[in-house]
Protein backbone atom coordinates (compact mmCIF):
# COMPACT_ATOMS: atom_id res chain seq x y z
CA UNK A 1 0.00 0.00 0.00
CA UNK A 2 1.34 3.83 -0.53
CA UNK A 3 2.57 5.90 2.04
CA UNK A 4 2.04 9.55 2.71
CA UNK A 5 4.77 11.71 3.91
CA UNK A 6 4.67 13.64 7.07
CA UNK A 7 3.81 16.47 5.79
CA UNK A 8 1.27 15.80 3.24
CA UNK A 9 -2.18 16.76 3.85
CA UNK A 10 -3.27 13.32 4.26
CA UNK A 11 -0.57 12.57 6.56
CA UNK A 12 -1.48 15.75 8.55
CA UNK A 13 -5.06 14.48 8.34
CA UNK A 14 -3.74 11.10 10.49
CA UNK A 15 -1.43 12.64 12.89
CA UNK A 16 -4.40 14.91 13.55
CA UNK A 17 -7.49 12.28 14.76
CA UNK A 18 -4.72 9.45 15.87
CA UNK A 19 -3.33 12.37 18.16
CA UNK A 20 -6.96 13.28 19.40
CA UNK A 21 -7.77 9.78 19.56
CA UNK A 22 -5.05 8.92 21.57
CA UNK A 23 -5.38 11.71 23.94
CA UNK A 24 -8.19 10.73 24.77
CA UNK A 25 -7.88 7.60 26.07
CA UNK A 26 -4.75 9.35 27.73
CA UNK A 27 -7.19 11.61 29.53
CA UNK A 28 -8.63 9.28 31.07
CA UNK A 29 -6.19 7.21 31.90
CA UNK A 30 -4.12 10.21 33.82
CA UNK A 31 -7.29 11.75 35.51
CA UNK A 32 -8.47 8.28 36.65
CA UNK A 33 -5.01 7.88 39.27
CA UNK A 34 -5.72 11.87 40.64
CA UNK A 35 -9.56 11.39 41.41
CA UNK A 36 -9.64 7.49 42.91
CA UNK A 37 -9.21 9.06 46.11
CA UNK A 38 -12.47 10.96 45.47
CA UNK A 39 -13.99 7.78 43.82
CA UNK A 40 -13.27 5.74 47.05
CA UNK A 41 -14.77 8.23 49.47
CA UNK A 42 -17.78 8.94 46.76
CA UNK A 43 -18.46 5.00 45.70
CA UNK A 44 -17.84 3.56 49.48
CA UNK A 45 -15.23 1.59 47.11
CA UNK A 46 -12.48 -0.85 48.88
CA UNK A 47 -9.08 -0.80 48.02
CA UNK A 48 -9.61 -4.26 45.87
CA UNK A 49 -12.65 -2.57 44.49
CA UNK A 50 -10.14 0.58 43.42
CA UNK A 51 -7.67 -2.03 41.43
CA UNK A 52 -10.87 -3.57 39.70
CA UNK A 53 -11.87 -0.20 38.61
CA UNK A 54 -8.34 -0.09 36.99
CA UNK A 55 -8.11 -3.75 35.89
CA UNK A 56 -11.33 -4.01 34.61
CA UNK A 57 -10.66 -1.53 31.92
CA UNK A 58 -7.44 -3.20 31.66
CA UNK A 59 -7.98 -7.02 31.37
CA UNK A 60 -10.53 -6.00 28.02
CA UNK A 61 -7.75 -4.04 26.55
CA UNK A 62 -4.61 -6.83 27.36
CA UNK A 63 -7.45 -9.64 25.96
CA UNK A 64 -9.00 -7.38 23.14
CA UNK A 65 -6.28 -4.98 22.07
CA UNK A 66 -4.64 -8.37 19.89
CA UNK A 67 -7.88 -8.75 17.83
CA UNK A 68 -8.30 -5.24 17.39
CA UNK A 69 -4.68 -5.14 15.73
CA UNK A 70 -5.72 -8.22 13.57
CA UNK A 71 -9.32 -6.68 12.84
CA UNK A 72 -7.80 -3.47 11.60
CA UNK A 73 -5.23 -5.34 9.05
CA UNK A 74 -8.03 -7.72 7.84
CA UNK A 75 -11.11 -5.51 7.69
CA UNK A 76 -9.51 -1.74 7.55
CA UNK A 77 -7.87 0.47 10.01
CA UNK A 78 -10.27 3.57 9.68
CA UNK A 79 -13.29 1.44 10.33
CA UNK A 80 -11.84 -0.72 13.30
CA UNK A 81 -10.64 2.62 14.75
CA UNK A 82 -13.82 4.00 14.40
CA UNK A 83 -15.90 1.28 15.68
CA UNK A 84 -13.26 1.66 19.07
CA UNK A 85 -13.71 5.44 19.37
CA UNK A 86 -18.18 4.50 19.51
CA UNK A 87 -17.80 1.72 21.78
CA UNK A 88 -14.90 4.08 23.99
CA UNK A 89 -17.35 7.03 24.56
CA UNK A 90 -20.65 5.28 25.21
CA UNK A 91 -18.62 3.22 27.97
CA UNK A 92 -17.05 6.37 29.12
CA UNK A 93 -21.00 8.13 29.30
CA UNK A 94 -22.03 5.09 31.26
CA UNK A 95 -19.30 5.30 33.30
CA UNK A 96 -20.03 8.70 34.17
CA UNK A 97 -23.60 7.98 35.06
CA UNK A 98 -22.52 4.83 37.33
CA UNK A 99 -24.03 5.11 41.19
CA UNK A 100 -22.07 2.06 42.56
CA UNK A 101 -18.19 0.62 42.22
CA UNK A 102 -20.03 -2.10 40.93
CA UNK A 103 -21.77 -0.89 38.11
CA UNK A 104 -18.41 1.51 37.34
CA UNK A 105 -16.18 -1.61 37.40
CA UNK A 106 -19.06 -3.08 34.78
CA UNK A 107 -19.17 -0.45 32.37
CA UNK A 108 -15.05 0.09 32.71
CA UNK A 109 -15.10 -3.41 30.65
CA UNK A 110 -16.82 -1.44 27.89
CA UNK A 111 -15.13 1.08 27.39
CA UNK A 112 -12.10 -1.34 27.84
CA UNK A 113 -13.26 -3.45 24.64
CA UNK A 114 -13.35 0.33 23.00
CA UNK A 115 -10.44 0.82 23.54
CA UNK A 116 -9.09 -2.67 22.66
CA UNK A 117 -10.30 -1.28 19.17
CA UNK A 118 -9.26 2.06 19.46
CA UNK A 119 -5.60 2.07 20.53
CA UNK A 120 -3.67 -0.20 18.63
CA UNK A 121 -5.84 1.27 15.32
CA UNK A 122 -3.67 5.18 16.14
CA UNK A 123 -0.43 3.84 15.86
CA UNK A 124 -1.48 1.21 13.10
CA UNK A 125 -2.96 3.95 10.88
CA UNK A 126 0.71 5.85 11.10
CA UNK A 127 2.88 3.09 10.90
CA UNK A 128 1.01 2.25 7.81
CA UNK A 129 0.45 5.33 6.57
CA UNK A 130 3.28 7.48 7.19
CA UNK A 131 6.42 6.66 4.87
CA UNK A 132 9.46 4.89 6.69
CA UNK A 133 11.97 7.02 6.92
CA UNK A 134 9.79 9.34 8.75
CA UNK A 135 8.13 6.95 11.23
CA UNK A 136 10.34 7.56 14.18
CA UNK A 137 9.87 10.71 13.79
CA UNK A 138 5.86 10.88 13.80
CA UNK A 139 5.61 8.32 16.59
CA UNK A 140 7.85 11.23 18.22
CA UNK A 141 5.21 13.45 17.25
CA UNK A 142 2.63 11.48 18.40
CA UNK A 143 3.90 11.08 21.52
CA UNK A 144 4.77 14.69 22.17
CA UNK A 145 1.32 16.20 20.90
CA UNK A 146 -0.75 13.27 23.07
CA UNK A 147 1.45 14.31 25.84
CA UNK A 148 1.08 18.27 25.20
CA UNK A 149 -2.81 17.43 25.13
CA UNK A 150 -3.30 15.43 28.23
CA UNK A 151 -0.99 17.19 30.38
CA UNK A 152 -3.75 18.77 32.06
CA UNK A 153 -5.65 15.41 32.41
CA UNK A 154 -4.20 15.22 36.02
CA UNK A 155 -4.62 18.90 37.12
CA UNK A 156 -7.99 18.80 35.46
CA UNK A 157 -8.90 15.76 37.18
CA UNK A 158 -7.58 16.89 40.49
CA UNK A 159 -10.30 20.16 40.22
CA UNK A 160 -12.88 18.39 39.08
CA UNK A 161 -12.47 15.92 42.39
CA UNK A 162 -12.15 18.03 44.96
CA UNK A 163 -15.12 20.04 43.24
CA UNK A 164 -16.91 16.49 43.82
CA UNK A 165 -17.14 16.68 40.16
CA UNK A 166 -14.77 13.28 38.89
CA UNK A 167 -18.04 11.82 36.93
CA UNK A 168 -16.79 14.89 34.22
CA UNK A 169 -13.55 12.88 33.73
CA UNK A 170 -15.36 10.26 31.83
CA UNK A 171 -18.06 12.35 30.30
CA UNK A 172 -15.34 14.55 28.38
CA UNK A 173 -14.77 11.83 26.21
CA UNK A 174 -17.44 12.10 24.49
CA UNK A 175 -17.54 15.29 22.70
CA UNK A 176 -13.56 14.39 21.68
CA UNK A 177 -14.55 11.12 20.49
CA UNK A 178 -17.69 12.49 18.49
CA UNK A 179 -15.09 15.06 16.80
CA UNK A 180 -12.40 12.39 15.73
CA UNK A 181 -15.23 10.38 14.48
CA UNK A 182 -16.22 13.54 12.10
CA UNK A 183 -12.77 14.04 11.00
CA UNK A 184 -12.05 10.49 10.24
CA UNK A 185 -15.10 10.06 8.53
CA UNK A 186 -14.63 12.87 5.87
CA UNK A 187 -10.69 13.31 5.81
CA UNK A 188 -8.82 10.00 6.20
CA UNK A 189 -8.75 7.66 3.58
CA UNK A 190 -9.06 3.81 4.37
CA UNK A 191 -6.27 1.62 4.69
CA UNK A 192 -5.92 -2.27 4.92
CA UNK A 193 -4.25 -5.42 3.58
CA UNK A 194 -6.71 -6.72 0.95
CA UNK A 195 -3.95 -9.93 0.90
CA UNK A 196 -5.13 -10.62 4.85
CA UNK A 197 -7.80 -13.26 5.02
CA UNK A 198 -7.27 -14.92 8.40
CA UNK A 199 -9.80 -15.71 11.13
CA UNK A 200 -10.59 -13.70 14.19
CA UNK A 201 -9.03 -16.14 17.27
CA UNK A 202 -11.60 -15.85 19.70
CA UNK A 203 -11.26 -18.63 21.39
CA UNK A 204 -7.44 -17.21 21.92
CA UNK A 205 -9.44 -14.34 23.61
CA UNK A 206 -11.48 -16.25 25.80
CA UNK A 207 -8.45 -17.83 27.21
CA UNK A 208 -6.01 -14.65 27.66
CA UNK A 209 -8.85 -12.91 29.24
CA UNK A 210 -10.23 -15.30 31.55
CA UNK A 211 -6.63 -16.45 32.56
CA UNK A 212 -6.16 -12.82 33.45
CA UNK A 213 -9.36 -12.53 35.00
CA UNK A 214 -8.48 -15.23 37.75
CA UNK A 215 -4.81 -14.15 38.34
CA UNK A 216 -6.49 -10.78 39.11
CA UNK A 217 -9.03 -12.07 41.19
CA UNK A 218 -6.66 -14.61 43.06
CA UNK A 219 -4.45 -12.08 44.10
CA UNK A 220 -6.51 -9.50 44.84
CA UNK A 221 -8.10 -12.34 47.65
CA UNK A 222 -4.98 -13.19 48.97
CA UNK A 223 -5.01 -10.50 51.30
CA UNK A 224 -7.94 -11.87 52.63
CA UNK A 225 -8.54 -15.40 51.79
CA UNK A 226 -4.99 -16.51 52.34
CA UNK A 227 -3.16 -18.54 49.79
CA UNK A 228 -4.33 -21.53 51.93
CA UNK A 229 -8.17 -20.64 50.35
CA UNK A 230 -9.02 -22.26 46.94
CA UNK A 231 -10.16 -18.35 45.76
CA UNK A 232 -6.27 -17.74 46.70
CA UNK A 233 -4.57 -21.12 45.10
CA UNK A 234 -7.63 -21.95 43.13
CA UNK A 235 -7.85 -18.87 41.10
CA UNK A 236 -4.04 -18.35 40.48
CA UNK A 237 -3.96 -22.01 39.65
CA UNK A 238 -6.73 -21.55 36.64
CA UNK A 239 -5.45 -18.16 35.61
CA UNK A 240 -2.09 -19.82 35.04
CA UNK A 241 -3.41 -22.87 33.31
CA UNK A 242 -5.36 -20.42 31.10
CA UNK A 243 -2.54 -18.35 30.55
CA UNK A 244 -0.35 -21.93 29.44
CA UNK A 245 -3.67 -22.75 27.20
CA UNK A 246 -3.35 -19.51 25.54
CA UNK A 247 0.02 -20.22 24.12
CA UNK A 248 -1.59 -23.77 23.34
CA UNK A 249 -4.43 -22.33 21.07
CA UNK A 250 -1.62 -19.62 19.84
CA UNK A 251 0.30 -22.39 18.70
CA UNK A 252 -1.93 -24.69 16.85
CA UNK A 253 -4.01 -22.28 15.20
CA UNK A 254 -3.75 -21.31 11.65
CA UNK A 255 -5.15 -17.70 12.35
CA UNK A 256 -3.69 -16.83 15.70
CA UNK A 257 -4.11 -13.36 17.55
CA UNK A 258 -0.41 -13.47 18.75
CA UNK A 259 1.78 -15.20 15.73
CA UNK A 260 4.49 -16.76 18.28
CA UNK A 261 6.66 -16.43 15.21
CA UNK A 262 6.97 -12.67 15.79
CA UNK A 263 8.77 -13.37 19.19
CA UNK A 264 11.59 -15.44 17.08
CA UNK A 265 12.58 -12.05 16.80
CA UNK A 266 15.16 -11.01 19.11
CA UNK A 267 14.27 -6.97 19.21
CA UNK A 268 10.39 -7.96 19.13
CA UNK A 269 11.00 -10.41 22.25
CA UNK A 270 13.33 -8.19 24.23
CA UNK A 271 11.13 -4.81 23.32
CA UNK A 272 8.58 -6.29 24.64
CA UNK A 273 9.96 -7.58 27.86
CA UNK A 274 11.55 -4.14 28.41
CA UNK A 275 7.39 -2.89 27.85
CA UNK A 276 6.27 -5.69 30.75
CA UNK A 277 8.52 -4.69 33.08
CA UNK A 278 8.31 -0.83 32.52
CA UNK A 279 4.99 -0.26 32.14
CA UNK A 280 4.66 -2.58 35.68
CA UNK A 281 6.65 -0.17 37.82
CA UNK A 282 4.94 2.94 36.04
CA UNK A 283 1.55 1.36 36.43
CA UNK A 284 2.61 0.94 40.44
CA UNK A 285 4.38 3.75 41.00
CA UNK A 286 2.15 6.89 39.51
CA UNK A 287 -0.69 4.94 41.69
CA UNK A 288 0.92 4.87 45.05
CA UNK A 289 2.80 7.95 44.23
CA UNK A 290 -1.16 9.85 43.95
CA UNK A 291 -2.39 8.03 46.68
CA UNK A 292 0.34 8.82 49.14
CA UNK A 293 -0.15 12.60 48.37
CA UNK A 294 -3.59 12.98 48.58
CA UNK A 295 -4.00 9.99 51.19
CA UNK A 296 -1.18 10.43 53.36
CA UNK A 297 0.88 13.48 53.21
CA UNK A 298 -1.84 15.92 52.84
CA UNK A 299 -2.55 17.14 48.95
CA UNK A 300 -5.41 18.10 47.71
CA UNK A 301 -5.89 16.30 44.72
CA UNK A 302 -5.81 19.35 42.13
CA UNK A 303 -2.10 19.42 43.74
CA UNK A 304 -1.91 15.50 43.37
CA UNK A 305 -2.46 16.29 39.54
CA UNK A 306 -0.08 19.32 39.37
CA UNK A 307 2.89 17.62 40.78
CA UNK A 308 3.45 15.91 37.69
CA UNK A 309 3.84 18.73 35.45
CA UNK A 310 7.47 18.49 35.33
CA UNK A 311 6.72 14.79 33.93
CA UNK A 312 5.08 15.86 31.22
CA UNK A 313 6.94 18.75 30.32
CA UNK A 314 9.86 16.24 29.46
CA UNK A 315 7.85 14.39 27.46
CA UNK A 316 6.67 16.88 25.16
CA UNK A 317 10.30 18.77 25.03
CA UNK A 318 12.14 15.14 24.80
CA UNK A 319 9.73 12.29 22.92
CA UNK A 320 9.93 13.75 19.16
CA UNK A 321 13.27 14.81 20.13
CA UNK A 322 14.54 11.05 20.79
CA UNK A 323 12.15 9.67 18.31
CA UNK A 324 14.42 11.55 15.59
CA UNK A 325 17.44 10.48 17.24
CA UNK A 326 16.57 7.15 17.41
CA UNK A 327 16.00 6.73 13.37
CA UNK A 328 19.55 8.42 13.20
CA UNK A 329 21.92 5.85 15.51
CA UNK A 330 19.38 3.19 16.46
CA UNK A 331 17.04 2.47 19.85
CA UNK A 332 19.22 0.83 21.41
CA UNK A 333 21.04 3.33 23.98
CA UNK A 334 17.90 5.10 24.59
CA UNK A 335 16.18 1.68 25.45
CA UNK A 336 19.07 0.92 28.11
CA UNK A 337 19.32 4.88 29.72
CA UNK A 338 15.85 5.54 29.52
CA UNK A 339 14.24 2.66 32.02
CA UNK A 340 17.15 2.79 34.13
CA UNK A 341 16.90 6.64 34.98
CA UNK A 342 13.01 5.84 35.19
CA UNK A 343 14.07 2.59 37.60
CA UNK A 344 16.38 5.52 39.51
CA UNK A 345 13.46 8.02 39.68
CA UNK A 346 11.22 5.19 41.09
CA UNK A 347 14.22 4.41 43.62
CA UNK A 348 14.27 8.23 45.13
CA UNK A 349 10.52 8.19 45.28
CA UNK A 350 10.68 5.43 47.34
CA UNK A 351 12.54 7.38 50.57
CA UNK A 352 9.76 10.23 50.82
CA UNK A 353 8.84 9.86 54.62
CA UNK A 354 5.83 12.25 56.48
CA UNK A 355 6.08 15.26 55.17
CA UNK A 356 4.88 18.97 55.55
CA UNK A 357 2.14 19.18 53.10
CA UNK A 358 2.60 20.45 49.36
CA UNK A 359 5.15 23.06 50.72
CA UNK A 360 8.11 20.37 51.22
CA UNK A 361 7.12 18.95 47.46
CA UNK A 362 10.28 20.81 46.12
CA UNK A 363 12.60 18.92 48.48
CA UNK A 364 10.53 15.36 48.38
CA UNK A 365 8.95 14.29 45.67
CA UNK A 366 10.09 16.48 42.40
CA UNK A 367 13.54 15.05 42.34
CA UNK A 368 12.25 11.49 41.81
CA UNK A 369 9.53 13.17 39.17
CA UNK A 370 12.08 14.90 37.32
CA UNK A 371 14.78 12.21 36.99
CA UNK A 372 11.46 9.39 36.25
CA UNK A 373 10.29 11.86 33.89
CA UNK A 374 13.09 12.32 31.65
CA UNK A 375 13.78 8.81 31.52
CA UNK A 376 10.07 8.29 30.50
CA UNK A 377 10.59 10.64 27.42
CA UNK A 378 13.41 8.91 26.36
CA UNK A 379 12.13 5.53 26.38
CA UNK A 380 8.26 5.85 24.52
CA UNK A 381 9.28 6.74 21.01
CA UNK A 382 12.41 4.35 20.47
CA UNK A 383 10.42 1.58 22.21
CA UNK A 384 7.78 2.13 20.01
CA UNK A 385 9.61 2.19 16.27
CA UNK A 386 11.58 -0.28 17.66
CA UNK A 387 8.76 -2.41 17.98
CA UNK A 388 6.84 -1.46 14.42
CA UNK A 389 10.44 -1.66 13.22
CA UNK A 390 11.06 -5.43 13.86
CA UNK A 391 8.42 -6.94 11.46
CA UNK A 392 7.00 -6.67 8.10
CA UNK A 393 4.31 -4.23 7.14
CA UNK A 394 1.03 -6.37 6.91
CA UNK A 395 2.28 -7.31 10.61
CA UNK A 396 2.12 -3.27 12.03
CA UNK A 397 -1.69 -3.63 13.07
CA UNK A 398 -0.69 -7.32 15.14
CA UNK A 399 2.63 -6.06 16.10
CA UNK A 400 0.75 -2.80 17.87
CA UNK A 401 -1.38 -4.99 19.74
CA UNK A 402 0.40 -6.93 21.03
CA UNK A 403 3.36 -4.23 22.27
CA UNK A 404 0.01 -2.33 24.05
CA UNK A 405 -1.70 -5.76 24.79
CA UNK A 406 1.90 -6.70 26.89
CA UNK A 407 2.11 -2.60 28.62
CA UNK A 408 -1.71 -3.52 29.59
CA UNK A 409 -1.38 -6.86 30.99
CA UNK A 410 2.01 -4.86 33.18
CA UNK A 411 -0.96 -3.46 34.36
CA UNK A 412 -3.07 -5.79 35.69
CA UNK A 413 0.28 -7.54 36.71
CA UNK A 414 0.93 -4.44 38.89
CA UNK A 415 -2.42 -3.83 40.15
CA UNK A 416 -3.09 -7.05 41.30
CA UNK A 417 0.05 -8.91 42.07
CA UNK A 418 1.26 -5.38 43.95
CA UNK A 419 -1.57 -4.16 44.93
CA UNK A 420 -2.09 -7.25 47.37
CA UNK A 421 1.57 -7.13 48.50
CA UNK A 422 0.51 -3.26 49.24
CA UNK A 423 -2.47 -4.73 51.76
CA UNK A 424 0.04 -7.04 53.13
CA UNK A 425 2.78 -4.75 53.73
CA UNK A 426 0.38 -2.24 55.63
CA UNK A 427 -0.88 -4.67 57.57
CA UNK A 428 2.01 -5.88 58.76
CA UNK A 429 3.87 -2.53 59.03
CA UNK A 430 0.60 -1.68 61.37
CA UNK A 431 0.65 -4.13 63.33
CA UNK A 432 4.47 -3.62 64.44
CA UNK A 433 3.12 0.01 65.21
CA UNK A 434 0.13 -1.11 67.40
CA UNK A 435 2.44 -3.14 69.61
CA UNK A 436 3.54 -0.21 71.31
CA UNK A 437 0.04 0.81 71.71
CA UNK A 438 -2.15 0.48 74.41
CA UNK A 439 -5.19 -1.41 72.64
CA UNK A 440 -6.97 -3.89 73.66
CA UNK A 441 -7.13 -7.15 71.57
CA UNK A 442 -10.64 -6.11 69.66
CA UNK A 443 -9.77 -2.83 69.18
CA UNK A 444 -6.53 -4.03 67.33
CA UNK A 445 -8.40 -6.25 65.24
CA UNK A 446 -10.84 -3.73 64.29
CA UNK A 447 -8.19 -1.28 63.02
CA UNK A 448 -6.05 -4.21 61.26
CA UNK A 449 -9.15 -4.49 59.59
CA UNK A 450 -9.30 -1.28 57.50
CA UNK A 451 -6.07 -1.91 55.89
CA UNK A 452 -7.74 -3.46 52.90
CA UNK A 453 -8.62 0.27 51.96
CA UNK A 454 -5.14 1.62 52.27
CA UNK A 455 -4.80 4.96 52.88
CA UNK A 456 -8.45 5.80 52.89
CA UNK A 457 -8.69 3.86 56.52
CA UNK A 458 -11.07 4.93 58.32
CA UNK A 459 -10.28 5.22 62.55
CA UNK A 460 -13.10 2.63 64.33
CA UNK A 461 -15.77 4.00 65.95
CA UNK A 462 -15.58 4.12 69.90
CA UNK A 463 -12.12 5.55 70.63
CA UNK A 464 -11.06 8.75 72.28
CA UNK A 465 -9.46 12.19 70.58
CA UNK A 466 -6.21 10.83 71.94
CA UNK A 467 -6.40 7.49 70.70
CA UNK A 468 -7.96 8.68 67.06
CA UNK A 469 -5.14 10.99 66.72
CA UNK A 470 -3.01 7.93 67.51
CA UNK A 471 -4.72 5.42 64.94
CA UNK A 472 -4.05 7.98 62.64
CA UNK A 473 -0.36 7.98 62.87
CA UNK A 474 -0.31 4.23 62.85
CA UNK A 475 -2.20 4.24 59.75
CA UNK A 476 -0.07 6.69 58.00
CA UNK A 477 3.40 5.68 58.94
CA UNK A 478 2.07 1.80 58.17
CA UNK A 479 0.92 3.07 54.74
CA UNK A 480 4.52 5.03 54.15
CA UNK A 481 5.98 1.87 55.29
CA UNK A 482 4.44 -0.18 52.68
CA UNK A 483 4.46 2.66 50.34
CA UNK A 484 8.76 2.39 50.07
CA UNK A 485 9.08 -0.74 49.61
CA UNK A 486 6.46 -0.67 46.89
CA UNK A 487 7.91 1.91 44.82
CA UNK A 488 11.39 0.06 45.40
CA UNK A 489 10.07 -3.43 43.64
CA UNK A 490 8.67 -0.67 41.02
CA UNK A 491 12.35 0.16 40.67
CA UNK A 492 13.91 -2.52 40.07
CA UNK A 493 11.26 -3.51 37.53
CA UNK A 494 12.84 -0.25 35.94
CA UNK A 495 16.17 -1.62 36.12
CA UNK A 496 14.71 -4.92 34.16
CA UNK A 497 13.90 -3.20 31.45
CA UNK A 498 17.02 -1.90 31.08
CA UNK A 499 18.62 -5.18 30.87
CA UNK A 500 16.58 -6.19 28.64
CA UNK A 501 17.41 -3.97 25.90
CA UNK A 502 21.04 -4.48 26.91
CA UNK A 503 20.67 -8.14 26.50
CA UNK A 504 18.42 -8.35 23.10
CA UNK A 505 18.67 -5.04 21.41
CA UNK A 506 22.32 -4.88 19.56
CA UNK A 507 24.08 -1.89 18.69
CA UNK A 508 23.26 -1.38 14.35
CA UNK A 509 26.03 -2.96 12.14
CA UNK A 510 28.41 -0.34 11.08
CA UNK A 511 28.64 -0.36 7.31
CA UNK A 512 31.57 -0.94 5.21
CA UNK A 513 32.61 0.66 2.27
CA UNK A 514 34.98 -0.38 -0.26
Amino acid sequence: MATVSLRSIQGKWVMACTIMASAMAFIDATALNVILPSLQQHLKASGPDLFWVLNAYLLMLASLMLIGGTLGDRLGRKKVFMTGIFIFILGSAACGFSSTATMLIIFRLIQGIGGALMIPGSLSLISSAIDEKERGKAIGTWSAATTLVTMGGPALGGALADAGLWRYIFFINVPIGIIVLFFLATKVKEIKDDQNTKKVDFYGAIAIASGLALLTFGFLRLPAAGFSHIQGYGSISAGILLLFTFILIERKSTHPMMPLDLFSNAIFTGTNLLTFFLYAGLGAGMLFISLNMVQVQGYTQMESGLTFLPFTIFMVVNARFAGSLADKYGPRLFLIAGPFLAGLGLLLLSFIQQTNGPSAYWTTFLPGILVFGFGMSLTVAPLTAAVMGSVSDQFTGTASGINNAVSRIAGVFANAVLGSMAVLLFSSALQNELKTLPFNPQQKQAIIAQTSNLGNAEVPAGLTAIQEKKVLAAYHAGFIAAYGKIMKVSAGLGFLAALMALVFIQPPKKKHTC
